[in-house]
């Protein structure tokens, strides 16, 4: 009997250290595992209302099992009480309060015993191994992993790390490439998620970081941090851009990227399936990097529009074609690569649009200034494009303009702010001819223009402002810098385009922090309300409310 009891000792060491070495889990937690099969089993046996426990020695093999139960004075629950009688059988100095151990026999597994034990401990050991998957790969965010494919499922491609699977979705792979049963693969772990099921391991051949993490690879002053890159745009399969910089200027950060006979880089194009890559040097400013990034197009010159967030770039007619690409794609990488909108147009058509802008301006100062062409021309050629920034300029800046004085200029700015109060006044019409209350004008940041933009889309009094979130109200895009105007001066507000709007003030570029208190504003009346309501509340005696009346 002896060897029999040694012998399931031994056993149940060794099978709980052999699953801990396959399933690279800590052996502690397979004890544990079996501890509560074990306890599982003997509450079957036992009753399942009894509070069992059991203790397997991970060193011997021993194995103990008992009872808690609580010493009270008149038992109720027989299962999980004693009185203090029995109690101090089972424990010498038991006193009522107690909760003490009443040991168990062993018992024996049966067959559904051992079958639930066998699930208990399966199930332990699984949720072990989720677990200890996702702390292995829960950091490794942005690092590049081989694997093998293990099969193909719906177009996405399912990827054996080894010790737990990745999956390459369908539009993070590269496209017509061939994803073949045990081929071994690389790929970028974009992100890992707790799942139920285990971890969910994200991996990505088209993500422009991979192709980062690939240069790192191929190139060691990457790697060491000699040179780095700064901006990817990649089109996956078929064309990327990366702009480099080097912190050593006797390094050359194209060359050096290119390597010996171009092999660096096309390790790089032969791993992402023979996609073209430019190697563009890049710089702070951001006219030269644009110029750069429209590589091969030659660039006539670069234009930044900053009140509308795009750059405007003027090429010569041969090169319109080259700049934009086939199917867009140039244009689209350099815009993705530089963080700007970019808008390509020839020589002629910039030609043409500068002379149609300045007719045009030059046509509302004449109108608005009643001064003459060559007067209003002067301000289009000097930059003036608003009535604001007449208005507002530093009068030392205006007066400083060839050909005129601090008369004129005070002239002009008298002028200008004429013209704006005009537009005021017959903003101000429009706005109560369409119902909008005067209490709206007293909100802060709104101007008149705005209050019939807002009566235009149905918002006429403070509830109806009130009742809109902030991003129904504004556009989420930084607002327009001032352009030379001094503190005294508004905001020089140029309405956005149309296709920007964000919300119904969307094209006047309102940041989030005004949009926040235009809506707080409009929602202060509410407060006050309840205020007045908490102060004053009614009388339960009609006599007492007219008894109130009288005395106020």
């Amino acid at each position: 009997m002896a060897s029999a009891i040694s012998a399931n000792k031994a056993e149940l060491l060794a099978i709980a250290t052999a699953v801990a070495t396959e399933k690279m889990i800590d052996k502690s937690i397979v004890i544990e595992a079996m501890e509560e099969a074990i306890q599982k089993s003997a509450r079957n046996r036992y009753g399942a209302e009894n509070d069992i426990r059991a203790k397997l020695d991970p060193m011997t093999g021993d194995l103990r099992l008992w009872r808690v139960v609580e010493v009270v004075e008149d038992v109720e629950d027989y299962f999980k009480q004693v009185d203090l009688k029995q109690a101090q059988k089972l424990q010498d100095g038991a006193v009522v309060g107690d909760f003490i151990v009443d040991p168990l026999p062993p018992v024996d597994l049966g067959r559904i015993d051992a079958q639930s034990a066998k699930q208990v401990i399966f199930q332990k050991v699984r949720d072990a191994e989720r677990e200890r998957q996702y702390e292995e790969f829960k950091d490794r965010a942005n690092e590049v992993i081989t694997g093998v494919i293990k099969s193909v499922e719906f177009g996405h491609v399912i990827v054996n790390l080894g010790r737990a699977e990745g999956v390459i979705r369908r539009d993070q792979q590269i496209p017509r490439e061939a994803a073949r049963v045990g081929e071994r693969v690389r790929a970028l772990i974009t992100k890992v998620e707790r799942n139920n099921r285990g971890p969910q391991i994200f991996l990505s051949r088209a993500h422009p970081d991979f192709m980062k993490k690939l240069f790192a690879q191929e190139v060691p002053e990457i790697y060491d941090g000699i040179i780095e890159i700064k901006a990817a745009a990649r089109d996956p399969g078929s064309r990327a851009k990366i702009g480099v910089i080097s912190h050593d200027s006797s390094i050359d950060p194209v060359g050096a990227c290119v390597g010996m006979k171009g092999s660096r880089v096309q390790a790089v194009v032969q791993e992402l399936q023979g996609e073209k890559i430019d190697i563009i040097p890049w710089s702070e400013d951001t006219a030269t990097f644009v110029v750069n990034g429209l590589q091969p197009a030659t660039v006539s010159r670069v234009v930044l529009d900053e009140e509308e967030g795009r750059i405007e770039v003027v090429v010569p007619d041969d090169q319109l074609s080259l700049a934009i690409g086939r199917r867009g794609q140039n244009v689209r990488l350099a815009s993705q690569l530089t963080g700007h909108q970019i808008d390509i147009m020839t020589e002629e058509e910039a030609s043409a649009k500068r002379q149609k802008e300045f007719a045009e301006r030059s046509k509302m100062f004449e109108e608005e200034l009643d001064v003459d062409e060559t007067l209003s021309q002067l301000l289009v050629a000097e930059g003036f494009a608003e009535l604001e920034e007449v208005a507002y300029v530093e009068l030392a800046e205006l007066a400083s303009i060839e050909g005129f004085d601090e008369e004129l200029a005070e002239e002009l700015q008298s002028r200008a702010t004429e013209a704006l109060e005009r537009h005021e006044e017959t903003a101000r019409a429009e706005r109560r001819e369409l119902g909008v209350e005067d209490d709206l004008a007293t909100m802060p940041h709104l101007t008149e223009q705005m209050l019939v933009v807002l009566g235009k889309a149905g918002i006429k009094t403070l509830d109806d402002l009130a009742d809109l979130a902030t991003d129904e109200l504004i556009a989420k895009k930084r607002e327009a810098p001032r352009r030379r105007a001094n503190a005294d001066g508004p905001p020089l507000r140029r309405p956005q385009r149309s296709e920007d709007k964000g919300g119904v003030l969307g094209m006047y570029g309102l940041t989030e922090e005004q949009g926040n208190e235009i809506i707080m504003a409009a929602r202060a009346h509410w407060f006050e309300e309840e205020d007045a309501a908490v102060d004053t509340p009614a009388a339960s005696d009609p006599q007492e409310a007219a008894d109130a009346d009288s005395t106020q």
